[in-house]
């Protein structure tokens, strides 16, 4: 029997509201460097990205996949892309396809918790259809471009108007990566302050046509090399639409309450000056500087700061891992891929886990490189225009993080045991076509204006 105390208690604890679930907010980077980041010893300072890493947690194994639209499209489904046929290479200005409507996203689950949510900046998973498009993704809000490489000022692609806000076409001056942060910022304060929110903002730096403001660049006049000054001035002005966001958080008196991840969509892009030493390899390539991504997380309370894992994160594992870390669970019908890291992230010991693997199609040539990682091992497959067969090596990642020493020959069990996994992940790739093509049909023609080209049903 309850005393009269304690059944009064009861009802007013039912009476309450219950506590808000937590804030996600997620910065992706487009074509960051391993060592781009300041808290990686880059040329360029870093401070907000930075404070992000000391506030936090850094994560020294986190992957992503070679381009940016399968790297996407995984974070946003918790599912391997070559199941939905995006794993080889990016979505195209011409492509009429883009992230299949059956997938279920990140932000259908977190609507379905309550969650406002907004993409700004950078979509990449599909354009020529508004099913495609964010609003029809999970998505309240939208500001920002559905192409890669958009022109900075002008925010063109290949001559085609490519800014909108909620699919209507955007004509305004400005650099980009400053337009989303203020985006962003009036977003964050404008919301809907009686429930959480989720912001997704993919930036489009530091990916080509690279430019910066001048006042920017002008603080790199010192760096010996003109794209590195570019790239710095770049970095730079995305620290500190970064460094926007996080001081948001803390005038809105939410920085507490929210979970904060940034990471990159792939490793950089060594002609364009980025750093990804003492990483092999560049973007479009499953080398380690091709998919082996600068990230770190914060969550005041629940993470503690300064720390470093070396838990092997994908970009698989985001979905189910930060829905869980605001103690909900993923909604869509579908098994993911990616596995819940919430406990290891937040102290739990190191978790081994089943293999992860990674494909990647040369834009320039019909050449294609896989990649099987497993705890200490990769193994690396290449074929090769012109040449029968496939080459492969193996590489022992704790005495070889530069993946300098072909050790298959030494080990020959494991070199198997990895390629007959590779050749089953393979396997998964529905029917249809292996990938879009690099090169535009000779009678596609550009729209003027990506945003009323859409088709509508």
């Amino acid at each position: 029997m309850w005393t009269r105390r304690q059944f009064t208690a009861s009802l007013t604890a039912l009476a309450q509201p219950a506590a808000p679930r937590p804030n996600i907010v997620i910065l992706l980077a487009d074509d960051l460097g391993w060592r781009d980041v300041g808290f990686h010893g880059g040329r360029t300072p870093t401070p907000n990205i930075d404070r992000i890493a000391r506030e936090g947690l850094e994560l020294q194994r986190c992957y992503a996949f070679p381009f940016c639209s399968p790297t996407r499209s995984a974070l946003l489904t918790g599912r391997m892309p070559i199941r939905y046929g995006m794993v080889f290479t990016v979505i195209r200005p011409w492509s009429p396809h883009g992230l299949p409507v059956e997938e279920h996203l990140l932000p259908e689950t977190l609507q379905a918790l309550g969650y406002q949510t907004a993409c700004i900046g950078k979509w990449h998973l599909g354009h020529a259809h508004r099913r495609l498009l964010p609003n029809a993704r999970g998505f309240n809000h939208f500001y920002g471009h559905v192409n890669a490489d958009i022109h900075y000022d002008s925010h063109r692609h290949m001559g085609g108007l490519d800014w909108q806000r909620n699919g209507v076409s955007v004509e305004e001056d400005g650099y980009s990566t400053t337009l989303l942060a203020k985006e962003a910022v009036n977003w964050i304060r404008r919301r809907d302050k009686t429930k959480p929110f989720f912001l997704y903002l993919p930036f489009n730096a530091v990916h080509t046509p690279l430019s910066a403001p001048d006042d920017v660049m002008f603080k790199y006049r010192h760096l010996p090399q003109a794209k590195w000054r570019v790239l710095a001035g770049a970095i730079d002005a995305m620290d500190g639409a970064v460094g926007q966001v996080l001081d948001t958080l803390e005038r809105e008196g939410v920085a507490r309450d929210t979970l904060v991840l940034f990471l990159s969509d792939n490793g950089g892009a060594l002609a364009q000056g980025s750093d990804n030493s003492p990483l092999r390899g560049s973007k479009g390539t499953t080398y380690e500087g091709g998919i082996r991504v600068p990230a770190a997380i914060r969550f005041p309370g629940r993470i503690a700061p300064g720390t470093r894992s070396q838990q092997v994160v994908a970009v698989t594992d985001l979905f189910p891992t930060l829905v869980s870390a605001i103690g909900g669970s993923p909604m869509g019908k579908k098994p993911l891929d990616g596995l819940n890291l919430w406990p290891q992230l937040s102290g739990a010991t190191i978790v081994a886990r089943e293999p992860l693997f990674f494909g990647v199609k040369s834009n320039e040539r019909a050449d294609y490189r896989y990649a099987a990682l497993h705890g200490e091992w990769k193994l690396i497959r290449t074929v090769e225009q012109g040449k029968i067969g496939a080459a492969e090596y193996l590489f022992h990642l704790p005495t070889d993080p530069a993946e300098a020493k072909d050790v298959r020959d030494a080990n020959p069990a494991k070199a198997r045991e990895l390629s007959a996994a590779l050749d089953q992940w393979l396997t998964l790739h529905p029917d249809g076509d292996i990938l879009s093509s690099t090169r535009p049909h000779p009678g596609w023609i550009p729209p003027t204006d990506y945003a009323t080209a859409v088709r509508p049903d």
